[in-house]
Parts: structure tokens; C-alpha cells; sequence
């Protein structure tokens, strides 16, 4: 245990943010579980409800990432990683592969 008063705030507020940030990373991880479950009801019966369900999880997520980025729980480049990585599973279960596509490349 520290004995100087500036090392006893300092581990106050470690502690404190800690926990913030446990908590931010924790909903993070909670919507994006959400949101992949959005999209399998999506594949399993495609519709105008579930596709704006996929659209309200993702925008939750999209957004919960952003507000980590700004306030210094994740890295910009994570919080690039993890959007980039959501919309990747996304167009991965719901735009099938196509030949034609691959071949415009």
C-alpha cells in the first residue's frame, strides 16, 4: 500500500477507471453478440423487420465503439478493427458470393 497521498489518488483513480472501462468493453462485447444474433434471424428469414433489427444492433454497436474511442477505452484502430469486423460479418452471412462480382475485380 502506498504511503504517499498523490500515489493513494493515483491508485483511486486507476481503480475507478478500471472499472469504466470494464464497463464500456463489457457492453461492447454484450452488442456485438447482439447484433450477430440480429443477423442469423436475418439469414434464417429475411425481411424488412429483421433487416432494420441487423441496422438498429449494428448502429448500438457502432456507437457504443465510438463513444470507447473517445474516451480513451480503445485505440482508434480497435475500435476501426471491431466496426470494420461487424460490418464484415455482416455482408459475409447476408451478400452471397457471386462470381461475377469476384471477376469485376
Amino acid at each position: 500500500m502506498a504511503n504517499i497521498k498523490s500515489a493513494i489518488k493515483r491508485i483511486d483513480i486507476a481503480e475507478r477507471n478500471r472499472l469504466r472501462n470494464k464497463s464500456y468493453k463489457s457492453a461492447i462485447k454484450t452488442l456485438t453478440k447482439t447484433y450477430l444474433a440480429a443477423v442469423e434471424q436475418y439469414t434464417a428469414s429475411p425481411g424488412d423487420e429483421s433487416k432494420q433489427a441487423v441496422n438498429r444492433t449494428m448502429s448500438a454497436a457502432y456507437s457504443k465503439i465510438d463513444k470507447a474511442v473517445k474516451r480513451g477505452v480503445l485505440h482508434p484502430s480497435t475500435g476501426a478493427n471491431r466496426k470494420a469486423r461487424i460490418a464484415r460479418l455482416f455482408r459475409k452471412q447476408v451478400e452471397p458470393y457471386t462470381p461475377a462480382a469476384a471477376s469485376d475485380s
